[in-house]
């Protein structure tokens, strides 16, 4: 077998030339190669995103609009829960108690409502088919609380459920006294004949008397109830009372202690007539409920940040 040592000294230093250009043509183009893929112009590496364009987004982790992470991480920029109600206490009042109709000795016990004296609170109505008015008071109000803390708001509820009975209507008041409440809210749907169809607000009139003095609160509860009113009727399509408020969806009460005795801005809105079963078939919608939670806190939100 030959090795190459017995060839000719001109064939052996041609050999030795050939390998040594084929070995700088071979580094040649080895390190074209790698300056070409690196970005040698100063630009973007090949096949890569340059930096903050959507490639490189997707890259780094999902993203949502406006360049901020999905939630659980941070972006570039804040877009976490909205805060413009940040700093402000809302009271909600789920009207009723689901557990009331168990305690009857003891919410029929009078209570002063400053210009006379009423019961400390009532069963409440319910559709023909039975789904109480407590019931759909809580859940409505569950769903706006989660909507206004979405917004930065502090949410307090007078019951969540979790009393035996009550509270009775001074105390719901005072629960939004105590918590310096911006706006306080009553929660309820009506129980009036078929055929009286949609929403109301009840405004307090000026009421002087007893440890009742609404004379501060009037004029802005009327605002918050006009903010409430008309987002309301706009978010859930329901068309205002029929049978109260003579065509402007509002109502002004005296006999209500859970306004009369109110040291901070609050209304009550009557959602719907549970009697009415055009009306009924809305209120046990778990669909128009969470229409109705958006319509009360946007109409809370637009009362406070106006």
């Amino acid at each position: 077998m030959s090795n190459g040592s017995s060839l000719p000294p001109h064939r052996r230093l041609r050999g030795t030339l050939l390998v040594v250009l084929a070995a700088v043509v071979a580094a040649g183009l080895g390190g074209w190669l790698a300056w070409h893929s690196s970005g040698g112009d100063g630009g973007p590496r090949a096949g890569g995103p340059a930096p903050g364009d959507p490639a490189e987004s997707a890259s780094a982790g999902a993203t949502g609009p406006g360049g901020s992470h999905a939630p659980g991480g941070k972006g570039t920029k804040d877009h976490g829960p909205r805060d413009g109600l940040k700093g402000k206490v809302v009271v909600i009042d789920p009207g009723h108690n689901p557990h009331n109709r168990d305690h009857g000795r003891e919410i029929a016990r009078q209570v002063d409502v400053g210009n006379g004296r009423k019961e400390c609170d009532t069963t409440g109505t319910s559709t023909n088919d039975g789904y109480a008015e407590a019931s759909f008071t809580l859940d409505v109000a569950r769903r706006a609380r989660t909507l206004l803390q979405d917004q930065g708001a502090k949410v307090v509820l007078t019951q969540d459920g979790d009393r035996p009975y009550g509270p009775c209507v001074d105390e719901r008041a005072e629960i939004g006294n105590k918590a310096h409440a911006d706006a306080a809210l009553s929660l309820h749907a009506d129980g009036s004949g078929t055929g009286n169809r949609g929403f109301h607000v009840i405004l307090p009139a000026r009421v002087t008397a007893g440890p009742a003095d609404t004379a501060a609160i009037v004029g802005p509860s009327r605002q918050l109830g006009e903010r409430l009113a008309g987002r309301f009727r706009t978010v859930t399509g329901s068309a205002v009372s029929n049978y109260i408020g003579d065509g402007t969806g509002l109502d002004k009460r005296s006999d209500l202690g859970g306004l009369n005795l109110s040291t901070v801005p609050k209304v009550f809105i009557e959602c719907g007539n549970m009697r009415d079963p055009k009306d009924a078939a809305q209120l046990t919608d778990a669909h128009w409920r969470q229409k109705a939670a958006r319509g009360i806190t946007e109409g809370i939100t637009d009362f406070l940040t106006r």
